[in-house]
């Protein structure tokens, strides 16, 4: 049986109080956005899921297959904006959740602290990441995930591979906006990459 979790619905706004101005609900509209994008840095998380064996050590790690608009096929991790008001544990639960499906079961860290932080600029050069619309700061983490991934939204499926095989120069490469140096990073950080 498959359980699925209503998809967030944009215009939502919650209810104030009587008599209370309406709060900012946290979801903003696409020229919103757009416009806050060419002004402000924007705060993602980014989550690189793996499947663990009985003493903790990774033994797969997931890699999402997405579509870009232009219809070209990329490699990408798990990764969404932070919402205002959202603690950092709810927003990795919630993209974690709507890219690998409700019943992924994802085994979030006890600490809030990522194992890196990666800038992503407009122009290339910068730093090893690069996201054409924005400058923004991601958080990123390695979760473990102990149950089915079935991939959602705009991710069409997930790879699970070796560690040696998503550190290759291959999967690197199919990856955008640096994202195989991130993977790396990952590997790096759980003791995978020597």
């Amino acid at each position: 049986m498959s359980v699925r979790t209503p998809d967030p619905d944009p215009d939502w706004t919650p209810k104030p109080p009587a008599g209370a101005p309406n709060a900012n609900p946290g979801w903003l509209k696409d020229v919103e956005l757009a416009e806050i994008r060419r002004r402000l840095p924007i705060l993602y998380i980014e989550a690189v899921p793996v499947r663990v064996d009985g003493l903790g050590q990774v033994v797969e790690v997931g890699v999402l297959l997405r579509a870009r608009p232009t219809g070209e096929m990329t490699r990408t991790l798990v990764s969404g904006r932070v919402l205002y008001g959202e603690t950092l544990r709810d927003a990795l639960f919630r993209h974690l959740e709507k890219d690998l499906g409700p019943m992924a079961f994802p085994q979030l860290p006890t600490s809030p602290v990522p194992f890196t932080v990666a800038e992503y600029f407009p122009l290339p050069g910068i730093t090893a990441y690069t996201d054409d619309r924005q400058h923004a700061v991601s958080l990123a983490y390695v979760v473990p995930v102990t149950g089915t991934c079935d991939p959602r939204q705009d991710a069409l499926e997930i790879t699970w591979m070796t560690p040696a095989e998503a550190a290759s120069p291959g999967v690197s490469a199919e990856m955008e906006g640096g994202r195989g140096t991130l993977l790396r990073a990952a590997l790096a950080s759980v003791g995978q990459l020597y």
